[in-house]
């Protein structure tokens, strides 16, 4: 819809009584931006969210969200992402071992391989990953192969949020919004939030340093500028922001570069000249140029989050692109429509990596490649980015050095998916053959 709208409409269009959207780059700027002092800042649009309790870092205001930023960057930093290399690691290797198992090709060239669900095998590595950064346990899905009723209550408790917020957006169905929301999710979110509060009271038990997310907030010197209950809520954050939306990226990556064998010809050709496995490490992939390209292409077509994360407009309007803004207007760009625009990308529907090389094709030299932001922008923007680059590098890389991968033959159409906030995907089934040396 919001792609018609701005087709027809242009890079500025009203959706509602007080809502604009926009598809042109320099609103990031304009909203999300630093502001100078006496210009009041953009705040979340109260209107979309629940009351919290406690305030995590996603839907707190901007100096809650400050203050806790300074807690938990300490986690995210680079020093503390070479500490946690090993760890993630770890799971990238067990997912490789899994794939060779599900795939029939433990230890030999399977000549018909089986095929293997990619959404189910990405997720599960996610899942584990963060649950053991931020609990200091993991989730046992890799090993076990199946997911466990936390995992389904999250997807459940992201629907619950998101379809909660769309209806407070009319004040009419806000009176009677829980009455459109299904009893079933509301309880797969309270059982979301009660696994997570009691999985940081067991890790906050047990005086171990190991690099993890928790251990690294013990050490910062604000930690007694973030309560309990924050903690909590921040956990709930970290388990859906830092999971699903990873694992929806690896799958829609390796959707299109299946449905573009040139492309994925190219990539597994960077990757694998790289001397040997051992060299498939967060310094050496974020160097391979090709397969960065590829993930910004990926966060283009297929951005994990695609709908508008809107601001208001603060006291006495401010100026958006070009254009004043009067106070309390919702404002927000559309990532979905600006990232598939004519009006930012030329080809916008092709998966074209070569247009993020340092030196782009010249039908692609134009493109608006600032309005790329998939990770938000300024000084809210995602926490955990570079985590999630250095997965994504790690479980791609490793993926391809070890695997020719082709999509089962009735896999087609896999992007038309419904969105609830995140992407309701269906199984991604592929083909691995171990490659040949």
């Amino acid at each position: 819809m919001q792609m018609r709208l701005h087709e027809r409409y242009g890079p500025i269009v009203r959706v509602g009584p007080d809502r604009l959207s926009y598809i042109d780059s320099n609103a990031w700027k304009d909203i999300q931006g630093h502001r100078a002092d006496g210009h009041g800042s953009f705040e979340k649009d109260p209107s979309l969210m629940a009351k919290q309790v406690h305030s995590d870092i996603i839907r707190a205001d901007n100096s809650t969200h400050s203050r806790q930023r300074r807690i938990f960057s300490h986690a995210f930093s680079d020093k503390a992402l070479k500490e946690q290399e090993s760890l993630i690691r770890g799971y990238v290797d067990l997912l490789i071992s899994k794939m060779r198992e599900e795939s029939g090709s433990d230890g030999h060239i399977c000549t018909n391989p089986p095929t293997v669900d990619m959404v189910r095998m990405y997720n599960f590595t996610t899942f584990d990953i963060m649950a053991d950064l931020t609990f200091g346990e993991p989730l046992g899905m890799l090993k076990g192969g199946e997911y466990v009723p936390w995992v389904s209550n999250i997807f459940g408790s992201v629907k619950y949020m998101v379809l909660g917020s769309f209806l407070r957006v009319y004040p009419f169905f806000g009176r009677v919004a829980a009455a459109f929301i299904p009893n079933s999710l509301l309880e797969k979110k309270k059982k979301h939030d009660q696994f997570a509060i009691e999985r940081v009271d067991r890790r906050l038990e047990y005086d171990m340093d190991r690099g993890d997310i928790w251990s690294l907030v013990q050490r910062s010197a604000d930690l007694d500028n973030i309560s309990r209950g924050e903690m909590y809520a921040n956990a709930q954050v970290f388990m859906i922001a830092g999971t699903e939306t990873t694992a929806t990226l690896l799958s829609g990556l390796t959707y299109l570069l299946c449905q573009n064998p040139d492309k994925m010809n190219k990539l597994v050709r960077e990757i694998r000249s790289l001397a040997c496995q051992q060299e498939l490490n967060i310094t050496n992939l974020q160097r391979l140029p090709y397969l960065n390209a590829c993930l910004e292409e990926g966060l283009r077509l297929y951005p994990p989050a695609p709908v508008i994360a809107p601001r208001v407009a603060p006291l006495g309007g401010a100026t958006v692109c070009g254009r004043f803004v009067p106070e309390g207007t919702s404002v927000g760009v559309a990532q979905y429509a600006a990232y598939r625009s004519a009006y930012n990308f030329a080809d916008p529907s092709e998966f074209v990596p070569e247009r993020w090389l340092s030196s782009p094709p010249e039908r692609y030299a134009s493109d608006k490649r600032e309005v790329l932001r998939p990770f938000s922008y300024g000084p809210r923007n995602c926490l955990g980015k570079n985590l999630a680059y250095h997965e994504l590098r790690l479980i791609l890389a490793s993926l391809l050095w070890t695997f020719e991968v082709s999509l089962e033959q009735s896999t087609s159409n896999w992007l038309d998916q419904k969105t609830y906030g995140i992407w309701e995907k269906q199984p991604l089934y592929v083909k691995l053959r171990v490659r040949e040396e």
